[in-house]
């Protein structure tokens, strides 16, 4: 009956000119692209991780401060020699099967990481110094991890969802019907997956922590931004995104509340160093010379946001000083001058420099839905225009996306892609930038720095935090130089919540549900 009931509720939500009443008792997110699939350690995109969230459960959890907080351990002890940590956990931990959470499934879990079979990008960050770590259950509720160096990031990257072993031991993993339909035991359990419509769960009521108040969770996959907005204003979503072109009429809703705080997100240009002519620093430099990002900030962001530079974010503890930044300038002429040196001529008649006889043309790819990103693109390509670079743009489904980017193979079939990176409270971004990561990682556009690679090694093996930061200044001033992206903004997160949404976290970085148990509706 309470299914057929929210299938109801659900199909009228779908309907944008029915003024729906939101179910008692459950809360409508909004998710903007379809999840890939519900496996914490296969997911590669922020539409799966926000669902996983909900269903597993890991050994800590972010707070509104950005600091870990222990959620399934007890406590952990650290040797001196910063190579063996021993992890004591909870003792009245289920799945929700029933079957209790042990140190078994931690070890398979991060032995299921390590196995070359698994497809999953997170390899590298259980491997110190080309030697992996080794895992040991030392009893039903202890595990120990036996690191070949000491290695900062190691409690942070160990942030992993927790796997049944008892379900896949057996498994291929890859091709598990378990990614579809996870068994976890973090707050809330899967229900159901309706692909392109929407996922819903229900509480746990098990749970080891404080038994969530809400009794479902229903996520509503609407890839576009403006249609999300209208279902918000329409109360058949409780939460969602503004755009910065809509915040003065959304401000004073009577309906909703529009928070306004900086995520640990920037959005950026990635262009394929592969490319024969992207592989040109100097073309790279006439590409940032050629665009003007307060801009694009101001045009389409309506203010809402900050130039950026740099592969991090301000409210990060490794974000350097402005001065230690390479920035290059809006500056047409230097690009027009850069692309002249760089071998191309200016053709009268096209309008375009060109190269044996080719004019240089590039097809930009970006996600459809994310409005802003697609305005973004719009005044990227008419900014290139200005000085001879013809810049087409493609829009992708999100799932189609990932594939052209992910594919595991050198060249990849892209020019470039218009994207945001969210960072994490860790700065180790060893996965997006080590060569070691193409074509098989998250450094997609085959970036190689030898200088990145040994400081990305040097920084995950320095324990003190000052002397972290200065290989992390090191790293930002070599990629800011290098220019594999074009970091264009921080964007300020407006978000609309539904005023019936009580027990919210402070409006920060680490968002406003960190504690998903508190929140609760009012009728």
């Amino acid at each position: 009956m309470r299914t057929s009931f929210l299938l109801a509720c659900f199909l009228c939500v779908m309907t944008l000119g029915c003024k729906s009443e939101l179910p008692k008792e459950t809360l409508v997110l909004h998710l903007g692209a379809e999840p890939s699939n519900l496996n914490p350690l296969l997911t590669i995109d922020t539409a799966s991780s926000s669902v996983t969230d909900l269903i597993f459960s890991s050994f800590f959890r972010v707070n509104s401060d950005l600091a870990l907080e222990p959620e399934l351990l007890e406590k952990y002890h650290i040797s001196e020699d910063g190579k063996v940590y021993t992890f004591y956990l909870k003792k009245n931990v289920t799945f929700h099967d029933g079957h209790p959470l042990t140190a078994e499934d931690v070890k398979f879990t991060y032995d299921k990481i390590l196995d070359p079979k698994t497809n999953t990008v997170r390899r590298s960050n259980f491997i110190i110094d080309q030697h992996p770590v080794r895992f040991e259950v030392v009893d039903t509720y202890t595990l120990k991890a036996y690191l070949p160096k000491p290695f900062s990031p190691f409690l942070v990257q160990c942030n992993m969802g927790i796997l049944p072993k008892h379900l896949l031991e057996k498994e291929d993993i890859n091709k598990a019907s378990f990614n579809r339909h996870p068994i976890g035991s973090g707050p809330f359990k899967f229900l159901r997956w309706e692909s392109n419509q929407y996922l819903t769960l229900s509480r746990f009521d098990s749970f080891f922590l404080e038994k969530p108040k809400l009794k479902e969770i229903i996520l509503k996959i609407i890839p576009d931004q403006n249609t999300a907005q209208i279902a918000l204003e329409n109360a058949e979503l409780d939460e969602a995104s503004m755009m910065g072109k809509d915040f003065d009429r959304y401000k004073n809703s009577p309906l909703f509340n529009v928070y306004r705080y900086y995520g640990l997100v920037y959005v950026y240009m990635g262009l394929n160093l592969k490319h024969p002519y992207l592989k040109d620093l100097a073309v790279r430099k006439a590409i940032a010379h050629a665009v003007n990002k307060k801009g694009i900030i101001d045009g389409v962001l309506k203010g809402f946001g900050l130039p950026a530079d740099i592969p991090s974010v301000p409210a990060l503890w490794s974000y350097p000083k402005q001065e230690a930044i390479t920035s290059y300038g809006y500056d047409p002429e230097e690009s027009k001058r850069l692309l002249t040196e760089a071998g191309f001529l200016w053709n009268k008649k096209t309008g375009f420099f060109e190269k044996n006889g080719r004019p240089f043309e590039f097809t930009l790819l970006t996600n459809k839905g994310n409005k802003d990103r697609e305005k973004a693109a719009e005044v990227i390509q008419q900014y290139l225009k200005q000085v001879g670079i013809k810049m087409n743009i493609q829009l992708m489904e999100w799932s189609a996306l990932l594939k052209v980017l992910n594919e595991p193979k050198d060249p990849k079939s892209f020019d470039a892609a218009l994207l945001g990176w969210s960072v994490g409270i860790e700065p180790d971004s060893y996965a997006i930038w080590h060569s070691s990561e193409y074509p098989k990682g998250f450094n997609f556009i085959g970036y190689q720095n030898p200088v990145v690679d040994k400081e990305l090694v040097l920084a995950r093996e320095e324990v003190n935090q000052e002397k972290r930061k200065v290989h992390y200044q090191k790293i930002y001033q070599e990629i800011s130089q290098d220019m594999p992206y074009l970091f264009l903004f921080f964007p300020e997160t407006l978000q609309g919540i539904n005023r019936r949404v009580k027990g919210l976290s402070k409006p920060g970085p680490a968002g406003m549900m960190t504690r998903i148990e508190s929140i609760y509706v009012t009728p």
